[in-house]
């Protein structure tokens, strides 16, 4: 049986460890990929419902990844069947003037999740600590300093109520290049496609490698890293919808007690 502890990031870890291809959690044709797919998107809008009936806690789900690793296709496959007011999604581009004028943490903090609420951010302040160290903008030291500013704001986070899932959508360099391919060659899809895709490929074994020491670094008991090899659509999607799930079970999520003043009550 598959199991996502192999997946969990330890502070040994290296990324060439987990294979981009690996399907473990993948069983039966495509049409029972596809059911269990939504079976379990069905199951996780019923915890949601719960989370917010709860009224206490919140869920923030991290997606991290390579250009094409499929994060706006995991929201969409994950959450299908999930209230639009329950789950908020965030992307997070590249700063603005005006985020840059600020601390790097800043406009994460202002898009944590409400309490009931989940919040799913598709990159993240993690992008503080790859593309500046892949660009050479900061030094060993200032990396240091924000791994360690990194896992205290998830620390906070988590002493305040939200539980904190990352993922990180592993592929491999050959998948990615026919992903841009296939963004080329489909009309409908190349407002997907940009120039600097092309260049941040070539630093492909940078990014690799700037992955695995913030992984390791950032990995955390309160806050720990996932591995999900994403070169199979379905395989990303059903795996990220398992470990969903599993952490909301764990969170043992009770609707709030029967109103007695409601008992009884009929409405003409």
């Amino acid at each position: 049986m598959a199991s996502l502890k192999k997946y969990r990031v330890g502070s040994s870890f290296q990324l060439s460890q987990v294979s981009p291809g690996d399907t473990p959690f993948l069983e039966g044709n495509e049409a029972a990929q596809v059911a269990e797919i939504d079976e379990l998107a069905g199951e996780l809008d019923e915890m949601q419902d719960l989370l917010h009936a709860e009224g206490r806690r919140k869920v923030l789900l991290v997606l991290q990844g390579m250009d094409t690793s499929g994060k706006d296709g995991t929201v969409r496959w994950v959450f299908s069947r999930t209230s639009p007011l329950g789950v908020r999604v965030t992307a997070f581009k590249a700063p603005t003037d005006d985020e840059r004028a600020r601390d790097y943490l800043w406009r994460c903090h202002a898009v944590v999740p409400r309490t009931g609420e989940i919040a799913v951010w598709n990159r993240s302040h993690y992008e503080d600590v790859l593309v500046p160290v892949v660009e050479g903008w900061i030094d060993k030291a200032e990396a240091k300093r924000r791994y360690a500013q990194i896992n205290d704001f998830e620390r906070l986070l988590v002493e305040t109520g939200t539980v904190v899932v990352k993922c990180m959508l592993h592929i491999d360099k050959d998948e990615q290049r026919e992903r841009l391919q296939a963004r080329i060659d489909t009309p409908g899809k190349q407002w997907k496609f940009s120039m600097g895709d092309l260049e941040v490929r070539t630093k492909w074994s940078a990014y690799q490698q700037a992955y695995d020491k913030a992984l390791r670094a950032t990995s955390t008991d309160h806050a720990p890293w996932y591995v999900i090899p994403a070169n199979h659509k379905r395989h990303r999607n059903l795996m990220i919808a398992k470990l969903l799930m599993k952490t909301l079970r764990e969170m043992k999520l009770k609707a709030p007690p029967a109103d007695p003043a409601l008992k009884g009550m009929i409405i003409k």
